[in-house]
């Protein structure tokens, strides 16, 4: 009679303790999850990441290589090309007198490309910069060896400012600021050239003349359509951009 009382009480005692275990879902070895907060939406690296991303595809979906390829280069260096009062069209003789009777036929564009975008934040926190490196081949051909004269690698940036600016009805949204090319990030090197032809005094004639007209050049074509591209992103990525920048919280993190 004792050994089935004691049965009992160790069976209820049992029973209770199962009891409040019951209602856990996991093993007893394993910690329980802690309570968290909710997350934002994109962390400021992965806000970051993906507004840079946006840009980039969206350039290249929007044609810049095509741009960049079809830039009329020729057409400004040919003999009354250009805006400037002849300036532009007479550069043409600088290159042709150092050879007496060459005559550049054609400027190709050859293997445009968009390399790695930068971006970094203004110290106030309210603007951006995007900075938006390209590189082109040049190709200069001649009739007189019947072949390309020289090949120059080019490479050249862009940088754009996105403001975030609020409108009547209180709507916060992107908007694209300066454009331009950036001071002295024009670099222009041989790839090659024919030997026996006084390349060193081609090559400076036509550097210089490139120095003078692509940067604006590149400029007038590339930057509308980094303003195409900037209208035309995610709403949910922009909007989340836009209210960082309104208020001036900083979220592309300085390397």
């Amino acid at each position: 009679m004792f050994q089935t009382g004691v049965l009992i009480v160790l069976y209820g005692l049992l029973a209770q303790t199962m009891a409040q275990f019951g209602g856990l879902s996991v093993p007893l070895d394993q910690a329980l999850p802690l309570t968290v907060n909710p997350a934002l939406p994109l962390s400021p690296t992965g806000l970051a990441g993906s507004l840079t991303n946006a840009l980039g595809n969206g350039l290249l979906s929007g044609g810049l290589l095509g741009i960049l390829e079809n830039l009329p280069l020729l057409d400004i260096l040919k003999p009354g090309g250009g805006t400037s009062g002849g300036l532009l069209g007479g550069l043409l003789g600088k290159v042709t007198s150092v050879i007496p009777g060459l005559n550049i036929i054609d400027i190709k564009v050859t293997d445009p490309q968009l390399l790695e975008l930068g971006l970094v934040q203004s110290p106030d926190g309210h603007r951006l910069y995007v900075t938006i490196p390209l590189g082109i081949n040049l190709q200069v051909n001649t009739p007189l060896v019947g072949a390309s004269l020289l090949r120059l690698a080019v490479k050249l940036n862009i940088t754009a400012e996105i403001l975030a600016v609020r409108d009547k009805q209180e709507r916060i949204h992107l908007v694209l600021g300066d454009c331009t090319h950036s001071p002295g990030s024009l670099h222009i090197s041989l790839l090659d050239g024919l030997g026996p032809l006084p390349i060193q005094s081609l090559l400076d004639s036509l550097t210089g003349i490139l120095n003078k007209v692509l940067p604006e050049l590149v400029q007038g074509k590339v930057c509308p359509l980094v303003n195409e591209v900037l209208s035309g992103l995610d709403v949910t990525l922009a909007h989340d951009i836009a209210n960082m920048l309104i208020h001036g919280l900083q979220f592309v993190i300085k390397v």
